[in-house]
């Protein structure tokens, strides 16, 4: 596998209560930057474009939705480059359907058979999870939100402006947080590790998912991981460029299961 292997189809899942207009700029920036890189993005049920629909209670239902809206055949490589809870939907993904997926990146996510409840969701980080759900400000909720994903984008209006105006189109209903955390919690992953090359990049200033739940995956699946020093939980929208340049070296030097890559 290298950057030089021809087009490529990356996939983009974002995670709970998130769409793909949350990405911002991350798409173009990808594919101005990885060669041959066609990006889709892809929104769950519940949220986006699919606002009106109910989550799904379970991880491979919301895979196999996506699977379906995406289609089976891409006409070449397909990659998948998954944040939190779309890393789960990802990691399914892989499960059940190797032959239709050439490789992954999992991005600050978290599994339950591995790291504890307080470690996947950070415990001092559940009174801000809790007001920013209550709230019925949109502008306070979504402040709120880059708060807890993200070191500074809660102090930058236009990022939260355009999150305000993602919702007034396509509104998150309150039920469908709750069915995705249901969904999140309840996901086991298999028993084996991924049979396509994966790479794990973590966030060490992540406050809402321990750090440490991506080096839990790491060690138990041999798989390398890659650390930021600093950023938050949304890695793309915090260090977009760190996160190119991670993925690119990833795809240079091919699939790789040793300890000395978590750096």
């Amino acid at each position: 596998m290298s950057e030089g292997s021809g087009p490529a189809e990356w996939v983009f899942i974002r995670g709970l209560v998130r769409e793909s207009a949350h990405w911002d700029e991350f798409p173009q920036m990808f594919a101005g930057a990885v060669p041959g890189a066609r990006v889709r993005t892809v929104d769950l049920p519940g949220n986006g474009r699919h606002w009106r629909l109910d989550s799904p209670l379970s991880i491979r239902e919301m895979m196999e939705f996506a699977r379906a809206e995406l289609g089976t055949e891409a006409g070449m490589p397909r990659y998948l480059l998954a944040l939190s809870l779309g890393a789960m939907v990802a990691l399914e993904w892989i499960a059940r359907h190797p032959r239709e997926i050439a490789g992954a990146v999992l991005i600050n996510t978290s599994l339950s058979s591995l790291s504890p409840l307080h470690r996947r969701l950070n415990w001092h980080a559940w009174p801000e999870v809790a007001g920013a759900l209550l709230t019925a400000d949109i502008a306070d909720r979504e402040r709120a939100i880059l708060r807890l994903t993200s070191r500074s984008a809660a102090d930058d209006p236009s990022r939260v402006q355009a999150r305000v105006d993602a919702y007034r189109q396509r509104p998150i209903r309150r039920v469908n947080v709750f069915r995705q955390l249901w969904a999140a919690a309840r996901y086991r992953p298999p028993a084996d590790a991924p049979a396509v090359p994966a790479l794990l990049l973590g966030s060490r200033g992540d406050r809402l998912v321990g750090p440490a739940c991506s080096e839990a995956i790491a060690r138990h699946w041999g798989l390398p991981l890659k650390m930021h020093p600093d950023a938050g939980h949304d890695l793309p929208l915090d260090d977009p460029a760190w996160t190119i340049e991670a993925i690119l070296a990833w795809l240079e030097t091919g699939p790789q299961r040793e300890p000395d890559s978590r750096s």
